[in-house]
């Protein structure tokens, strides 16, 4: 007998009787997609500028992504909004980044609507749309799209992946992690690589096969049911880790330089028709050294960083083929919709000559190129966090000016390939119409027959930002729908309009014209200037790499596009402009829980992220381990933070007690005990005692010194001539051991405590012991 079904909210069609045998039943109806309903998968790449795949005309191998171009469409006038967690904020729910209060990445978030991190429920995630209509929904890789203070085991987790309508997730929830030793999270909760490098294991085909997973463990039970993978690699953001042998095949092929690499991309791009055959190559950028200028040195360390970046590349675009096999074996290939695109343009975060360490970036500490050269060969590895310099971010955004983070076109115009071979006759062609990622969610609830929810879970959702480009996908004629769009991005600002582009940079069109760095505050006078004299205009219909400023010439189109820019603003929420980032990086935020002093965990726990966790960071504080000590002795760490890139580590070693701090990796402070410490039950403690004023411009944090306790008396001190000034990434903090790379190389991790560790305690309050005779006895002890 067949089973009657009626859809929930409407009448019960069945019978009910006094019994079941003179009652008829009937079934609330699943929800089910409408059959034959494609697939959709999003892929986004971090930080892959615009000429740098090789279907862009890059030298680089990337013939899975190539077929995607071949066997479908590429767009060469689609825009972002020149960073990550904006640009993905933007992808995901159709609308502006302000107006999803993520004007910079979150880590960076101030108290204003378009700025506090938190992307508002009215905002609805393309993921619990398509859940109303059953799909299945998968998040696996970078999230990075809620306040840096939710990322703990404290959640709140209704703005986690879970909590947006991923039915899975898989992935890390910053903005960056190690390759070989990701942060992960698996659904709700931290998880351990499941092998170990040297084993073999990568993030990148870590994602990949738990991408498979996912979708192979509900088609084994629902083969018709469609799915939405939201498929977002680490890759090709910092650090730049892949395997020697991928880097390798690369060897000697950029010893010609950025310069060379341009011109040759661009011919490249006007042969294959991604550029018009009259374009012009921007101006060569006032912060890139030429080539020839740099040493041999300089020249052989940016070649190899440029090389391990290649194989990065190559090695991502590989997992992401395994990902595609994977649908064309299993039928589903044929009808899924793939749009392929990268957040924003290529990085700029390596510095002028590329680092070892990202790290050092953030804390304004760049290395010598001396340093840099003496690890050429560990790039790429665990031991580095590597990231190449300014000149190869110019060169892999050809043919446009600039980079990530500023509002010219190589910040914000990327690569974006359609694929859906059911539902797009046109294969390997060329679409030039204007698009924003906006755009990519109302395309899809086009194609897929789909009207936006007015509701969520109850919430009443806001317009979509975004318009359609479906009508596109067969019609290279079309003219575009999306004829204005703001950009702001620390107070670096543009507008298009119809084939004119308005640009106010921030600090100035290079550092070098402005005599300013990134990162520079914008006044109410600064920005007064600003709108009256430092507008330009390009009519991109024509330049399309932003050569010809001719705001003079057109005044009052000028003027027009300033008018424009300020309307959308206030459309938008992007007022107040910032244009700080240190300053945003280390404001006060509002926290899970309530402010305190004092802080204690336990071995076993999760590890905690930097953000929630305690900020000893150019402070007094001390840290406290109540733990026992059998009699054959033990060793293992207490508490640490951070990596093998910069952090700290309080731990036992060969009997006795020592703290380490590893400054920028550029060198580790170390203070150890006199003396064993014995057998028993002892608080363990080590304190620091700023001695000097951080000077952070300069990368240096306060220096002070450093002392170790054992039940209250003085065990060994060292003076600490310069400290980590901003912050530690990764930065996860952990009880008992020190998962991924270590701290120092005085152990291998995870190098778990081995006596009884009840409960380690960090206090911030500044009450440290005094204790001068034995502060005087120890001195005495080591002359």
């Amino acid at each position: 007998m067949a089973l009657t079904e009626y859809k929930p909210g409407t009448a019960f069609p069945g019978i009910i009787g006094r019994t079941t045998d003179e009652s008829s039943p009937a079934w609330p109806q699943p929800l089910r997609a409408v059959p034959t309903a494609p697939n959709v998968l999003w892929i986004v790449l971090d930080d892959t500028g615009f000429g740098q795949l090789g279907c862009y005309g890059s030298p680089i191998a990337t013939p899975n992504l190539d077929a995607l171009a071949a066997g479908g469409l590429l767009y060469n006038n689609m825009h972002t909004t020149a960073l990550c967690s904006p640009s993905r904020s933007c992808i995901v729910t159709g609308r502006n980044h302000h107006a999803n209060a993520t004007a910079a990445i979150n880590e960076l978030a101030t108290g204003y609507p378009g700025y506090n991190g938190n992307i508002p429920f009215e905002n609805g995630f393309l993921s619990e749309m398509l859940l109303q209509h059953g799909y299945s929904t998968y998040m696996v890789g970078k999230y990075h799209l809620m306040p840096s203070e939710y990322e703990s085991a404290a959640g709140p987790f209704d703005r986690w992946p879970l909590g947006r309508g991923f039915e899975r997730f898989y992935g890390f929830l910053g903005g960056d992690t190690s390759q070989w030793h990701p942060d992960l999270i698996y659904d709700n909760h931290q998880v351990e690589p499941p092998r170990t490098p040297e084993e073999g294991y990568h993030l990148t085909s870590d994602l990949a096969d738990k991408a498979i997973e996912f979708i192979a463990d509900a088609k084994q039970v629902a083969p018709n049911k469609p799915f939405y993978l939201h498929f977002c690699t680490g890759a090709t953001h910092a650090p730049h880790h892949v395997p020697k042998s991928w880097a390798d095949r690369y060897r000697g092929q950029f010893d010609d330089g950025w310069d060379a690499y341009r011109e040759r991309v661009f011919a490249r791009q006007k042969e294959l028709g991604i550029v018009p055959a009259d374009a012009e190559l921007s101006r060569h950028d006032p912060d890139v050294p030429g080539w020839e200028s740099l040493s041999p040195d300089a020249r052989r360390l940016a070649a190899r960083m440029m090389e391990v970046f290649a194989g990065f590349l190559s090695h991502t675009d590989h997992q992401i083929g395994r990902l595609l096999d994977f649908l064309k074996e299993t039928g589903q290939f044929d009808n899924t919709l793939i749009m392929m695109v990268s957040d924003n343009g290529a990085s700029a975060e390596g510095g002028p000559t590329g680092t070892t360490n990202e790290l050092q970036f953030f804390n304004n500490a760049p290395e010598s190129l001396e340093d840099s050269v003496r690890a050429i060969d560990e790039l790429g590895s665990p031991a580095t966090f590597n990231h190449y310099p300014w000149g190869w971010t110019w060169a892999g955004n050809t043919p446009f000016r600039r980079w990530k983070r500023e509002t010219y076109r190589g910040g914000a115009c990327d690569p974006f390939l359609v694929h859906w071979p059911k539902g797009i006759k046109a294969r390997g062609e060329v679409r030039t119409q204007y698009a924003h990622i906006v755009d990519m969610l109302p395309t899809v609830l086009d194609a897929l027959g789909i009207e936006p929810p007015s509701a969520i879970r109850g919430v009443t959702q806001s317009p979509i930002h975004g318009v359609s480009f479906a009508h596109t996908f067969d019609d290279a004629a079309a003219p575009t729908r999306h004829h204005t769009q703001y950009f702001e991005m620390f107070g670096h600002r543009a507008i298009d309009h119809d084939g004119w582009r308005a640009v106010c940079p921030w600090p100035g069109p290079s550092f070098a014209e402005a005599g300013q760095p990134f990162g520079v505050p914008i006044t109410a006078e600064a920005l007064s200037d600003l709108d009256a004299h430092h507008w330009e205009l390009y009519h991109v219909a024509e330049d399309p790499a932003e050569n010809h400023n001719v705001a003079e010439k057109h005044r009052d189109k000028m003027i027009e596009m300033i008018a424009m820019w300020y309307v959308e603003a206030g459309k938008y929420n992007v007022l107040p402009i910032d244009g700080s980032a240190a300053v945003r990086l280390m404001t006060e935020r509002p926290q899970v829980a309530e402010p305190r002093d004092s802080y204690t965990y336990k071995p076993g726990t999760q590890t905690v992220p930097f953000w929630v966790g305690p900020r000893v960071l150019n402070r007094p504080h001390s840290i406290t381990a109540d733990a026992e000590i059998p009699s054959g002795g033990a060793e293992g760490v207490l508490l640490c933070q951070g990596s093998g890139v910069g952090g700290w580590s309080f731990y036992v070693k060969d009997g006795k007690l020592h703290y380490a701090h590893n400054y920028v990796r550029r060198a580790v402070y170390h203070v150890s005990s006199a003396d064993a410490v014995p057998a028993g039950r002892h608080q363990l403690r080590f304190e620091f005692e700023p001695t000097g004023t951080p000077d952070i411009s300069q990368g240096k944090g306060a220096p002070g010194r450093a002392q170790l306790y054992i039940d209250g008396q003085l065990a060994g001190q060292a003076e600490l001539p310069v400290t980590t000034p901003v912050a530690f990434n990764p930065g996860g903090l952990t009880c008992g051991a020190n998962p991924g790379s270590p701290v120092t190389t005085d152990y291998r991790s995870p190098f778990r405590f081995t006596g009884t560790l009840h409960s380690v305690t960090v206090d911030l309050s500044g009450d440290l012991i005094t204790d001068t005779e034995s502060e005087m006895r120890l001195a005495m002890s080591r002359q």
